[in-house]
């Protein structure tokens, strides 16, 4: 009898052990990921000009945390695609925010050619450079009027020229904007005809958008390839689980199976990764 008594506290507190290692590693998890959140919030969301209050955003998430893997759980009763539900809607969040940065890149770097042309004929006119970036602002759309009209509004604010260049090109790492960047601050120390300079970067942007085209259209099919073949086992899979639901149930209900679905997907994402990496060419 107390034998049995021992081994009922035993279990009980190993149980108990178990629920607050679990509690804490799910408390660290939330933790890190709202200090994520809340710092992509403050930086690319904010850099972008869009302003969402952080809290919200980890409160949908958490919500979405329980609630997903639940429905996978209830629908599936496999613990591996609950842990892939899982997986996914942390990181779902910070992909998104990523993505909308390099998006709204993408945007100011096509826009840019147009800009630095405007930009040059007002000079032409007779403008200054000041008067005609305000001239350019109220002509272009977002995000390149947003980030121009901030410039000079720093300037205006007793910001140095060159300070306020150092600070957009910050807030837009881009190559082709650096190159702008430097030869504007080239030309203002040493001089020269900055309007035709201006004009020589735009030609020289819209070629090198041109090439990156071509070379876009000729490694599509590369690229399509490797989305269809990382989707074709998985295709497959569907196929034979719905034919032969009884042969396939052992990979979705037994340790061997689970081992085999993790595997699969391990090297179909490597191999995609692979394929995106030699389809992908910088200019």
């Amino acid at each position: 009898m107390n034998s049995l008594g021992l081994l009922i506290a035993v279990g009980l507190l190993t149980a108990f052990l178990v629920i607050w290692l679990l509690m804490q590693a799910a408390r660290a998890v939330l933790v890190r990921q709202r200090s994520e959140l809340e710092t992509s919030t403050r930086t690319t969301l904010a850099d972008m000009f869009i302003f969402l209050d952080a809290q919200k955003i980890f409160y949908y998430n958490v919500v979405a945390l329980f609630v997903l893997p639940t429905l996978v759980w209830l629908l599936t009763a496999n613990p591996v695609f609950v842990t892939i539900a899982a997986a996914a809607t942390l990181i779902v969040p910070k992909m998104w925010i990523k993505r909308l940065g390099t998006q709204r890149l993408k945007h100011f770097e096509e826009q840019l050619p147009d800009a630095l042309l405007m930009i040059s004929g007002a000079m032409r006119a007779g403008a200054s450079l000041t008067v005609a970036m305000e001239s350019m602002v109220k002509e272009q759309k977002p995000p390149l009027s947003q980030e121009f009209e901030l410039m000079l509004r720093e300037q205006r604010l007793g910001v140095d020229f060159d300070t306020a260049l150092v600070n957009m090109e910050k807030r837009n790492p881009i190559q082709d904007f650096s190159l702008v960047v430097s030869g504007l601050r080239i030309s203002r120390e040493v001089g020269g005809n900055l309007a035709e300079i201006l004009e020589s970067l735009a030609h020289t942007l819209r070629e090198k958008a041109t090439m990156e085209g071509k070379i876009r259209s000729l490694t599509a099919q590369g690229k399509m390839q490797g989305l269809i073949m990382s989707c074709l086992p998985l295709l497959m899979m569907a196929a034979l689980n719905w034919i032969e639901p009884k042969a396939m149930g052992t990979m979705f209900t037994t340790l061997f199976g689970w081992a085999t679905l993790t595997v699969i997907l391990v090297m179909i994402s490597i191999g995609y990764l692979f394929i995106r990496k030699i389809t992908t060419i910088d200019v």
